[in-house]
């Protein structure tokens, strides 16, 4: 079963730039305004790291793919990345130094962020989201919002009760609704960030198609569903799969005739599922300036 896609998501909507070329060509230009986009991964293979980038190349003009426009980081994995995304912001600096030539700012200045503890606590700050992104006095308006993650706030509060079980999803479809109309209001950029569990399979064998896959999906050998199940499934509009698995390398040295052996980290973006975008798949890496490709 394939989840459903609401929204005003279309062919046209303007693109936001990963500042990978190899993964804005897998996406056809980058992620896309007017939808949520869920970046689904386990700890460890990247997805923090393209949504910091992604914050970053929102303040590049519309004319090199960005939205001429500032970030919103809602954060509710801790601690946040702060001396990471200082690193990123310097390199973002001196490949742009234009946009900040004539002001006396620097990009981490048009990355805001804010701690989520809970869902509750996101409620509490919608108001406040909306206000902000209403302010047309900064030099950057807002235009992207990046919730990273969003299993992260429903982590322990909720039983496997069926009760517990209706009171999430309809949580999932509140915040998911309210993301969705500051998105197709302002022309926002949605990114929403998503942890994996492992795959436990059920005796009919449809356990991939219960939590809305079209297909099994692995990293680090073991096989993952993404969290929050097809309740959650059915509120984003695009999702995201990022997978790491480790390459032997052999190299031998000619002098001594030795050989040594290295491990080098393989991260692969697929597109499970979205309206507008056939599945594809790219490899990239990443570096002390940002997510590049291989």
């Amino acid at each position: 079963m394939k989840p459903q896609n609401l929204g005003r998501q279309s062919p046209t909507s303007r693109k936001l730039t990963t500042g990978c070329e190899i993964i804005d060509g897998c996406l056809r230009g980058g992620f896309p305004c007017n939808s949520l986009t869920e970046i689904v991964a386990e700890s460890g293979c990247g997805k923090t790291q393209l949504c910091l980038q992604l914050s970053l190349c929102a303040q590049l003009p519309i004319s090199h793919g960005g939205l001429d426009g500032s970030a919103l980081y809602l954060h509710s994995e801790f601690p946040f990345p702060f001396r990471r995304l200082h690193q990123l912001s310097r390199s973002f600096h001196q490949s742009n130094p234009s946009i900040y030539a004539n002001h006396n700012d620097n990009p981490c200045d048009h990355v805001f962020v804010q701690n989520v503890n809970s869902v509750d606590h996101l409620f509490d700050i919608m108001p406040r989201i909306d206000a902000f992104v209403g302010n047309t006095k900064n030099r950057f308006p807002l235009k992207l919002i990046v919730l990273d993650s969003v299993a992260a706030l429903f982590r322990s509060e909720f039983d496997n009760t069926p009760s517990d079980l209706r009171k999430r999803a309809s949580l999932f479809f509140k915040i998911s609704g309210k993301l969705k109309q500051l998105a197709n209001n302002f022309d926002l950029a949605v990114v929403i960030t998503n942890q994996v569990t492992d795959l436990v399979e059920s005796s009919d064998g449809l356990s991939g198609l219960r939590i809305g896959n079209l297909r099994y999906l692995y990293s680090s050998g073991r096989r993952v569903v993404p969290a929050l199940g097809l309740a959650w499934a059915n509120c984003v509009n695009s999702r995201f799969f990022i997978s790491r698995s480790n390459e032997t390398i052999c190299k031998e040295n000619d002098e001594s005739g030795r050989s040594s052996v290295s491990i080098r980290a393989q991260r692969r973006l697929e597109i499970v599922f979205s309206p507008h975008l056939p599945g594809s798949s790219c490899e990239f890496k990443i570096t002390p300036e940002g997510i590049c490709e291989v």
